[in-house]
């Protein structure tokens, strides 16, 4: 992937979820400034970089490079946790944490 569709990727996962910048900078922890100047002047991220902002969108960095081929079943869950308030994630885990014990018995 070369730098250009590395930014346009951003853009296009932003533009997916209804993120602003600002919104991204916020869930990767990324400053606002920095993610700003990478984007507008379409320098590439560093592979750390890339790597919180993989963690914001909620996907790993293979599904990144992988440009929308991401198998339907990985798709709806990270974006609708990031939609989620902090409590309800906790609420969520735990949730989850019952159906696998009791898929176990």
């Amino acid at each position: 992937m070369q730098e250009h569709e590395i930014i346009q990727r951003i853009k296009d996962l932003c533009k997916a979820r209804s993120w602003t910048l600002y919104r991204l900078a916020k869930e990767s922890r990324i400053p606002y400034s920095t993610l700003c100047t990478m984007l507008h002047k379409e320098n590439s991220p560093s592979v750390p970089t890339l790597i919180k902002l993989c963690d914001g969108f909620g996907i790993t960095l293979s599904a990144f490079f992988d440009c929308g081929h991401t198998p339907p079943c990985q798709t709806p869950l990270p974006e609708s946790w990031q939609q989620l308030t902090p409590e309800n994630q906790a609420s969520a885990e735990q949730y989850m944490q019952f159906l696998l014990s009791q898929q176990q018995n």
